[in-house]
């Protein structure tokens, strides 16, 4: 009896022993949408701090008219001429800008010509380059923009100057943040004046909101 009770022990330790059965594979994750709805970029005013009053965007979808840039506008080197005026269709243009005491907030998207992702080696031509159009002259600093999936981004700090009449000068700082989305451009600017007795919108905003509007279009 004794014989029999060990195996059966013995037995039921080999059993206990084995390994247990794997977990069931986890199901591989939905891939996040990349198709753009330009009418979804009134919704990325949620991101606005208080107090801001919000307007329809009606100027030229580019950087360079929310930097001020009016007219014409002639870069060096000029190739970099493309980061400030993506090549966009202006009839497919959405957008929004607000004002506050931080500042000018702009918020575009337009559909884009293959050709308005720039190719990677203007970056680095292009990491300081200057702009005029009329009586304003700016200087752009190109820098890495915030990671967004499945887009290129890019960055550009900008102090710009306009010459009024009599020669008194204005001064204005631009903090622009492009995703370039394949078949659209989406960018937010940010224009401060460094002399306003008011704070300026912390430094991060608008690159927070290009990645939070860029999620927003693609719902």
């Amino acid at each position: 009896m004794r014989l029999v009770v060990a195996c059966a022990l013995a037995l039921l330790g080999i059993a206990c022993a084995q390994p247990a059965p794997p977990p069931p594979a986890a199901a591989p994750e939905k891939p996040a949408s990349t198709t753009v709805n330009p009418a979804r970029i009134d919704r990325a005013r949620d991101g606005l701090p208080d107090g801001y009053e919000v307007t329809p965007y009606t100027g030229s979808p580019a950087p360079f008219a929310s930097w001020g840039l009016q007219e014409s506008a002639v870069a060096d080197p000029a190739q970099c001429a493309t980061l400030g005026a993506p090549a966009v269709d202006p009839a497919s243009a959405r957008g929004w800008s607000a004002s506050g005491a931080g500042g000018i907030v702009y918020a575009v998207v337009a559909g884009a010509a293959p050709e308005a992702t720039p190719p990677s080696q203007l970056f680095g031509e292009c990491a300081q380059w200057s702009v005029t159009a009329g009586r304003a002259t700016a200087t752009v600093t190109t820098r890495p923009g915030p990671a967004v999936d499945a887009a290129q981004t890019s960055a550009m700090s900008t102090a710009i100057t306009i010459v009024v009449e009599g020669g008194t000068e204005t001064r204005s700082h631009a903090d622009t943040f492009v995703a370039y989305l394949g078949d659209h451009v989406c960018y937010i600017v940010v224009v401060t004046d460094p002399g306003s007795p008011h704070p300026g919108l912390a430094p991060e905003f608008g690159s927070d909101l290009l990645v939070e509007t860029v999620s927003t279009l693609r719902g």
